[in-house]
């Protein structure tokens, strides 16, 4: 069976410029949404965060307001219980990415705290580039395009065109 790694932000926080910490992690339905849709097609997913770390799901994206009420935050939060591979995640260190198809990483804010600067994550994404495999990375999940660095020290990833969300 085919399989897709989902790397996963570790971060159960979001350190603002003015040093305080705001809950976060990674957004939910950014990640239960794709993983269903792999699922149904027949692939297998596997996991990864920083250290190994099991993900935390930002909480703000389990809440009525965020998913059409309180029966979606219930749907959403048993497809999260149910998605059991993202809750027992390999090291990012430890991926070999001839094991996958594609590389997913969701967003969420926390993305932005442990993967701009995770020397793993960025080889990992430089290997995927490299590869020609597909490199999928959602809302601020390309924020761990920053720890990207090829052999003539700027990113691979230069030149490319991409969207993401700044919040700004």
């Amino acid at each position: 069976m085919t399989k897709i790694l989902f790397v996963i932000t570790a971060a159960d926080h979001w350190t603002l410029a003015d040093g305080t910490r705001h809950p976060a992690g990674f957004w939910a339905e950014e990640a239960i949404g794709p993983y269903q849709v792999f699922k149904q097609a027949g692939y297998e997913i596997a996991a990864a965060t920083p250290g190994g770390v099991p993900p935390t799901a930002d909480a703000l994206s389990l809440t009525p307001d965020f998913n059409g009420g309180e029966e979606g935050a219930q749907r959403m939060r048993t497809a999260l219980h149910e998605a059991t591979e993202l809750a027992q995640p390999l090291r990012i260190e430890d991926v070999d990415i001839n094991d996958y198809a594609a590389v997913f990483y969701p967003g969420g804010w926390g993305p932005m705290e442990d993967l701009p600067d995770n020397a793993a994550s960025g080889k990992l994404l430089t290997e995927w580039l490299a590869s020609g495999k597909p490199v999928s990375l959602v809302c601020h999940g390309p924020a761990a395009l920053l720890a990207t660095i090829g052999p003539d020290g700027t990113s691979p990833y230069t030149g490319y065109r991409l969207t993401g969300l700044s919040n700004a």
